[in-house]
């Protein structure tokens, strides 16, 4: 059995990203409905909706799921106590060091999966006591790492300093994409931004149509000063490269940025001032379709690149 599938208890080695205004319930009980693994996306919720984001996925399905948390939440003592009252059984760490929370979780019985973009903080994961952590690659789309390490390169490395699970995450949103992780060392894959464009998804319609919309080479990750964030360029974006044009100090920036951006984009569909989040891999990205027929393209892709492979001669 593989790894992933044993350690969560699922049938397909696939996890939902987490993301900020994307996962509620619906989208990760689809996920789970569809034999991979749903993340509750907690970044975006105040603790009580999170609260309530979890009971309603437990009446969506009977099936494993779990919650994404940002360590830098300002709530995070209340969202950890949350997902501890509510019996959650998995739980996604991420921004921040994976020692301060995982020996808790583990005391209350939960897996914790800690995402990382190197090999550095791999093996410090490893060393909190983590079950299994995500490597996401450059190409992701949100917050990601200041190495802009690809994914091509990150998992191969990764998988050479730890011995415990690894999810690979970065530009990967296709069956075939999937098998080259796996290929690469990974034991499982998280994909996130597939999921932003799916019927499920929380969403705004209008990111879920530019989602589609993007092609190669119109994501740029900026911000490093603030928050490393893959963006799709609009105007929010030029507005933040015309600041680094003009020598913007971390202030200027901090001032442009504001509050709820994100939010503003990806929940509100403002799709000028708003922050769009996507990954580089949004280029092949054509449809918003149901989480059930994204697996059915994904598995079945996948099974017929591996008979290609097969049939490989040199």
């Amino acid at each position: 059995m593989n790894k992933i599938t044993q350690l969560f208890n699922i049938k397909y080695p696939i996890i939902q990203g987490g993301m900020i205004w994307n996962s509620g319930y619906k989208l990760a009980s689809a996920v789970s409905n569809a034999g991979g693994l749903g993340l509750i996306g907690a970044g975006s919720m105040y603790p009580e909706v999170l609260r309530e984001h979890i009971q309603k996925c437990k009446k969506a399905t009977n099936k494993p799921f779990g919650v994404n948390v940002p360590m830098l939440y300002p709530n995070i003592e209340e969202i950890i106590q949350i997902i501890i009252e509510e019996g959650v059984e998995i739980v996604f760490t991420s921004a921040g060091n994976p020692k301060i929370w995982t020996s808790h979780l583990k005391e209350n019985s939960i897996t914790v999966v800690h995402v990382v973009s190197s090999s550095k903080f791999a093996l410090k994961a490893q060393e909190a006591g983590v079950d299994a952590v995500v490597a996401e690659g450059f190409e992701a789309g949100g917050h990601n790492g200041r190495e802009e390490t690809t994914t091509l390169t990150l998992i191969p490395m990764v998988r050479e300093n730890i011995t415990i699970p690894l999810i690979a995450a970065g530009g990967i949103a296709t069956g075939r994409g999937m098998l080259a992780a796996m290929i690469l060392g990974a034991d499982g894959v998280q994909m996130g931004s597939r999921f932003v464009a799916s019927t499920e998804s929380s969403a705004h319609n209008n990111f879920k149509k530019t989602v589609v919309e993007t092609s190669e080479g119109e994501t740029q990750l900026t911000l490093k000063e603030l928050a490393p964030v893959r963006l799709i360029k609009n105007k929010f974006y030029n507005d933040v490269q015309e600041l680094y044009a003009n020598c913007a100090s971390k202030e200027d920036l901090e001032h442009l940025l504001g509050k709820r951006r994100a939010k503003r984009g990806m929940f509100e569909g403002d799709l000028e001032e708003g922050e769009l989040e996507i990954g580089q891999v949004a280029g092949l990205i054509h449809d918003i379709k149901p989480v059930a027929a994204i697996f059915e393209a994904v598995i079945s892709e996948f099974e017929l690149a591996k008979n290609e492979i097969n049939n490989f001669n040199f």
